[in-house]
This record gives structure tokens, sequence and C-alpha cells, in this order.
């Protein structure tokens, strides 16, 4: 993993087995399940998940990038005209945030340390 490098890509879903099964016979990637909400994909050219929400997919692409000092990046969004969205979290493997930056796009830097 590089520093500053696109990592991971994440979507959302409405319903994980409709999606899954579909990923899996039109390009044969493979599953990981972490729960009833979330599974990663693999056998894809990039690693990425498929997070379930009840919400309305407007744009259900995040694409998560790596940095080993979270709290050093998260500071500097701020300074230069990003806006934190979702505040140092963590979930199996690690710990992410999410920033927009000033056009509005939302992303998302993690770390495993």
């Amino acid at each position: 993993m590089k520093n500053n490098h696109i990592d991971y890509i994440e979507f959302k879903a409405k319903d994980l087995e409709i999606t899954k099964d579909f990923y899996k016979n039109l390009f044969g990637w493979k599953f990981t399940d972490y729960g009833p909400t979330y599974c990663s994909f693999s056998e894809s050219g990039i690693a990425g998940g498929f997070e379930k929400t009840e919400d309305t997919i407007a744009n259900g692409a995040l694409i998560v990038l790596y940095h080993e000092d979270l709290e050093t990046l998260k500071s500097n969004i701020d300074k230069i005209g990003g806006e934190i969205v979702k505040d140092i979290f963590s979930f199996p493997g690690g710990k992410r945030f999410h920033f927009k930056d000033p056009s509005g796009n939302e992303l998302a830097i993690w770390s495993d340390k």
C-alpha cells in the first residue's frame, strides 16, 4: 500500500445478495461478507466493497485512498478548503474518515495503522 494512492472503491447497494449474484454471474467476482450490511469483492482489478443502504442512490461509488497518518491528512483537509463529513471511525482491518473536496465530491481515506 502506498500513501495517497487510490486503494479501494466502495459502492452502495439496495440488496447485497442480488448485487453479489449480479457481479458474480457477469464478471466472476468473489465476495467476503462482513456482517449483514457489508461485503468486499475481489477478482475485479481493484479491491472494493458494497455497503447496504436504504437511501436513494444518486452516485453510489466511494473512492477510498490509503494513508498511514489519518490525523495529519484530516487536519490538512480543513486547512485547504475541504470538509470532513464523517469523522475517523474503526472497521475490521483499520479505520477511515470521509471528506468532500471543494467541488463537493465525497472521498474517504483509510489506514491500517
